[in-house]
């Protein structure tokens, strides 16, 4: 298969690629959906969606890369993310791997193309619009179906991360008719100011711990009674808000559910 990648310019890549490494979450989640799990032979440390892959080699943390394990494995595709891994894809395109980097998405719609990209590059396109047009009916059945309290969303990344403009994340929460408070923020993504978040009084905190973490609720109750913040308070299972693969609407649905749950009145 011969295509013009917009990073990369011309690829040539096999028709029907039988050992895929996927470095990025998503797109392992998606390989899976598809039904191409079987031609995975290796994974990243943070592609643990579905359990199945926990049985694949660890290839790479998010940026850094066992290059002779890569060798062992013989790949005939590498499938990676844009953004952070940006340098990882540069040099494995540099080495001579086949290579093809799967682009961020800016809104949950950026999701879904990105799995009918994957799926037309893999041959697999009526199972990737099948897979798409089924999500997008699940993503349509939330639109504005809460109302617009303004909204805090917090990400544990070894300090808080929090969304502005340009945002998948923060695009799906205007969709369910939430009010970011940094909604107009000039970054996608960045370190807020918790002086900033006091000032414009939020109905309420959605906070995402590390996953695999116990007893987050715990931990993000004493950080509100730390910052003496008295807002209701929103906990996610981890790497959900943060995870854009195809499990990414139904962990939007959760979240309508417990925000249902939580009885806020603003």
């Amino acid at each position: 298969m011969k295509l013009v990648h917009d990073w990369l310019g011309p690829l040539e890549l096999p028709d029907a690629a039988r050992r895929m490494v996927s470095l990025a979450p998503n797109v392992t989640e998606t390989l899976f959906a598809l039904g191409l799990g079987e031609r995975v032979v290796g994974r990243s440390a943070f592609c643990y969606r579905p359990a199945a892959t926990l049985s694949l080699p660890v290839v790479s943390s998010y940026t850094r890369l066992r290059w002779d394990l890569l060798d062992s494995l013989k790949p005939d595709l590498v499938l990676i993310s844009t953004g952070v891994q940006r340098d990882l894809l540069q040099e494995l395109h540099g080495r001579g791997y086949p290579i093809f980097p799967v682009p961020l998405p800016h809104s949950p719609y950026g999701i879904l193309e990105n799995i009918v990209l994957v799926g037309a590059l893999l041959g697999v396109a009526e199972q990737a619009s099948e897979l798409a047009a089924h999500l997008v009916e699940r993503y349509r059945l939330l639109y504005q179906s809460l109302p617009p309290y303004r909204v805090y969303l917090e990400f544990d990344l070894g300090g808080p991360i929090t969304v502005g403009r340009g945002s998948y994340v923060g695009e799906a929460l205007q969709h369910l008719g939430l009010q970011n408070i940094f909604a107009h923020h000039p970054q996608s993504y960045f370190t807020p100011d918790l002086a900033e978040v006091q000032r414009r009084e939020p109905h309420l905190v959605i906070y995402e711990p590390k996953p695999h973490r116990s007893r987050p609720y715990e931990k993000a109750r004493r950080l509100l009674t730390e910052r003496n913040w008295p807002y209701p308070l929103v906990v996610t299972g981890g790497d959900e808000l943060a995870h854009y693969g195809p499990g990414f609407f139904g962990y939007l649905e959760a979240l309508v559910a417990q925000i249902r749950a939580a009885g806020i009145y603003g």
